[in-house]
């Protein structure tokens, strides 16, 4: 009689007759004519699923043996301390929701227990028993006896916090390995360009991250103590606390400085100067007062700046130093001012066609290292979006409201460039407005801080209007959330691509006599 030859197989990480599952994987030999391959066994549980994964090279699907990151005595235990201590709902509340569970019947019961107690009603055994079958989701999570053993998961609510952030960490855990398995499918499936493949897969882990907060709600003594110092540093004319001065004084005045978790936006047409005045409020918070700062420059690239801030600074012609024809005098202020700049604490990413995901993470990292006081962008409409194929609008509005909870998260102003519409040189006046601000609303409304630059030489037909307006500049703060609004005027130095304080001389009413 002919006997078929078995042997047992031992997959990775298993040892003496033991493997993942508590049993082995008998193959039959190549006489049984799979080859040994044993397909169709090689799945592994996900949920009562078995998974494969792709092993890369082609050949099809390689077996994924790993157990899914579940920790169901957790689960059991934040439930049960529910029953044992009903308020600890509220704890929970703030860490799980019901889809973190890994169990089904997990979840559908955590979401009754949740409205039980939303709706102001007692959670107990009998009742929640009663709950269940009216909605017909008793036998769902394993009938009353599912319900006994979870009660009597744990002797009591003392650590109900603590299993719940259990929970929530192996969830984060298998929402990353969910986003890395599609985000490897794309990667060897798709027909998409690999920039926007990068995209997709930054926004799936980026949404991982922006449902996670759990942040408490604080007292307002502690936010009443913030106040009270910010207060008296102010009344001492001290470096503005919580924030940052721009170094001209009218607008100083007018908005106190650009301040923490703010989001500033600093709007203007083509050849206003915005990023002259952006370079020149950087300038301040980094030469002058020494407080890191983080440029991101989408537009121009790092020499131009770098080139503009220098002949801003030693006041010297940008023009003729790009033409190479600037004097021994201009040449020894730029190598002078070259050796005060380079020690200041201010940081150019001229990285072209940045994601926001890609500007938070240099920014955090910056935060880490060496602390940072301000952010600038240059400008809104050149950061790539997430995806690419949503309407413009509201690539606009995702942008501009990421851009607000990265200044909140960070907890420092974020001053972003923005392009206006041609409709603010259509105008009468031609003076900006919120209406002009381009491609998006959403813009304004997220903003708490909105600045234009206004030049009126810039549209003077005639030589006398031109004359009569040259070198005058107007920052119009059209809104500020925790302000007035109204205008700061400056002098603009062309030369010099820079803005200074517009010093005011008080009138003399015989200044006309003064002379013959």
């Amino acid at each position: 009689m002919a006997v078929t030859a078995r042997r047992c197989v031992v997959r990775p990480g298993a040892t003496d007759g033991t493997k993942r599952g508590g049993r082995l994987d008998q193959v039959a030999s190549r006489r049984s004519g799979d080859g040994g391959n044993g397909e169709g066994r090689d799945r592994q549980r996900d949920g009562g699923r078995r998974r494969t994964r792709d092993n890369g090279d082609g050949a099809g699907a390689a077996p994924d043996l790993r157990e899914r990151p579940v920790d169901l005595a957790a689960e059991r235990g934040v439930l049960g301390s529910i029953f044992l201590k009903p308020d600890a709902c509220d704890d929970v509340a703030l860490v799980l929701r019901p889809e973190d569970f890994a169990d089904e019947a997990h979840q559908i019961l955590f979401r009754h227990l949740l409205e039980l107690h939303d709706g102001g009603k007692r959670i107990d055994t009998t009742i929640v028993l009663d709950r269940l079958r009216s909605k017909g989701d008793l036998e769902r999570i394993g009938g009353v006896a599912a319900i006994g053993e979870i009660v009597q998961s744990v002797p009591h609510a003392a650590h109900a916090t603590h299993y719940a952030q259990i929970v929530r960490d192996k969830s984060l855990l298998r929402s990353l390995i969910d986003a890395g398995t599609d985000i490897l499918r794309d990667a060897y499936d798709s027909t998409d360009e690999p920039k926007e493949l990068l995209s997709r897969a930054e926004s799936k882990i980026f949404t991982i991250l922006e449902n996670r907060s759990s942040a408490d709600a604080t007292p307002i003594n502690e936010v009443l103590g913030k106040v009270l110092e910010r207060m008296d540093a102010r009344m001492k004319h001290e470096q503005t606390l919580g924030g940052v001065e721009t170094g001209f004084t009218e607008l100083d005045a007018l908005c106190g400085g650009l301040h923490n978790s703010e989001l500033v936006i600093l709007a203007a047409r083509p050849s206003m100067g915005k990023t002259a005045l952006a370079m020149n409020i950087s300038e301040h918070v980094a030469i002058t007062n020494r407080h890191p700062v983080l440029f991101v420059s989408l537009e121009m690239a790092a020499m131009e700046l770098a080139d503009r801030l220098l002949c801003s600074v030693a006041g010297v012609n940008g023009h003729r130093l790009r033409n190479g024809t600037i004097s021994k005098e201009d040449r020894r202020r730029l190598v002078e001012k070259s050796a005060e700049i380079s020690v200041a604490p201010l940081l150019i990413d001229d990285t072209p066609g940045r994601t926001l995901t890609e500007i938070a993470a240099v920014a955090r990292r910056q935060k880490r290292r060496g602390g940072l006081s301000l952010i600038v962008i240059d400008y809104l409409q050149l950061i790539e979006p997430d995806n690419p194929r949503d309407p413009r609008q509201e690539q606009v509005a995702r942008i501009a409201r990421r851009l607000k909870m990265m200044s909140r998260e960070l907890d420092i102003p974020v001053l972003c460039l923005a392009q206006l519409n041609r409709q603010a040189e259509a105008s009468r006046d031609n003076r900006p407005r919120l209406n002009h601000l381009r491609e998006s609303g959403a813009i304004e409304q997220d903003a708490d801080l909105v600045m234009f630059v206004h030049r009126e030489e810039y549209y003077a037909t005639n030589d006398e209007d031109r004359e009569r307006v040259k070198g005058t500049a107007e920052i119009i703060i059209a809104k500020q959330r925790n302000g007035p609004i109204g205008d700061a005027k400056l002098l603009w130095q062309h030369d010099f691509t820079r803005f200074v304080n517009l010093e005011h001389r008080q009138y003399d009413e015989f200044e006309q006599f003064s002379s013959f």
